[in-house]
């Protein structure tokens, strides 16, 4: 069975929720009998020559780099190649910007799976034309693909009230087994002590929230500790620029987007970690979090409230005083390890279930 994947970046190491999302998922999809997968990326994401990564094979397409047009663009693009140079059974379609070419690759003959990660016309970047064509995305995808996979309850509500289908795969995002890094060099380098930082690991854009923390963190009285971004923008913007200038101005460490050993790091010995955002699909950064036994705090937004931690674990959404006041509480505990039911999130399972999915689309 040949499964082509769009709307995704790119993978290995690209930043992002739906590139981690098909970084650990794919290369064990591929591990399965007769799954041939191919993850088409978009170009200029990716300074690597790779071919194939994991058993996962790599398809190198351009797109245009700006914000309003690259998905659509490389989607239309990818959906192409997946019929006649993959020559794809089934085009897996990941986020609702990219499901807009639903229809196209099931005219073109091929079956089609969609994952829903989010309601991304929420997301406060958008303009009202690109939040206008992301709710027709979510549409296309939900009426054309002949399986939706969603990655929360909080999703599969949307599409069961809006499009009706009830026959939607709920599937979680997953979270690897923690690396535990004893080495301290990297913390050393940016001048961290061990369980003395909080830690907010994503994307600089609006809907995250950072802001909101620099703020609430700068409010702390007396604090012993520091605030790292583990992070960077895709597109440098008003909203990136001035975060970063408020971030130095408030003596707050900008690591920079980071990945594997580094970013492991970062989670091994940070005493809290932190996920203000007004807008998650299904967080796998706090899930990361969790898995490391961290002390959290979250957003009590819907899809960061599915994870199900307690009460003292979320703040009020934007209320950068309850953020100020919840942090502090944290920050006066003792670090001590957290345990968490993390079942649900097994990538092992998570590949298993989509498998399956595969397998009954083919007999549609």
């Amino acid at each position: 069975m040949r499964i082509t994947v769009i709307g995704t970046r790119g993978i290995p190491n690209v930043m992002g929720g739906v590139e981690t999302h098909c970084e650990e998922l794919f290369q064990r999809v591929a591990k399965s009998d007769d799954m041939k997968v191919t993850v088409v990326r978009r170009q200029h994401y990716v300074s690597d020559a790779l071919k194939e990564y994991k058993g996962v094979e790599l398809y190198d397409v351009p797109s245009p780099k700006r914000k309003s047009f690259e998905a659509i663009v490389h989607s239309i693009r990818a959906v192409f190649v997946a019929r006649f140079r993959l020559h794809a059974d089934i085009v897996h379609i990941h986020a609702v910007g990219p499901a807009l070419v639903a229809p196209l690759a099931r005219m073109l003959g091929m079956k089609v799976v969609f994952t829903h990660h989010g309601p991304d016309y929420d997301r406060e970047k958008w303009g009202c034309a690109a939040k206008t064509m992301l709710k027709f995305g979510e549409r296309m995808g939900c009426v054309f693909a002949n399986r939706v996979i969603v990655i929360s309850e909080t999703i599969k509500e949307i599409v069961v009230r809006k499009y009706q289908r009830t026959d939607a795969c709920l599937i979680y995002n997953g979270v690897p087994a923690p690396t535990i890094v004893s080495n301290s060099s990297y913390l050393e380098e940016l001048g961290l002590q061990k369980q003395k930082y909080v830690l907010a690991v994503g994307r600089f854009v609006p809907e995250k929230n950072f802001h909101q923390l620099v703020e609430a963190f700068a409010a702390l009285p007396d604090s012993n500790f520091k605030l790292v971004l583990a992070g960077d923008a895709d597109f440098d913007d008003d909203y990136s620029r001035e975060l970063k200038r408020l971030a130095k101005e408030k003596g707050v460490l900008l690591a920079g987007f980071v990945k594997g050993e580094k970013l492991f790091s970062l989670f091994t010995d940070a005493a809290c970690f932190v996920l203000p955002s007004s807008h998650e699909g299904l967080p796998i950064s706090l899930l990361e979090a969790m898995s490391y036994g961290l002390s959290v705090l979250a957003s009590d937004i819907p899809a960061n409230k599915n994870v199900g931690l307690q009460s003292d674990d979320y703040f009020r959404c934007g209320d950068v005083d309850d953020l100020q006041k919840k942090l502090r509480k944290k920050l006066s505990e003792p670090v001590v390890s957290h345990s968490y039911d993390l079942s649900l999130y097994d990538w092992d399972k998570i590949a298993e279930q989509t498998v399956e999915v595969y397998k009954s689309v083919m007999f549609l």
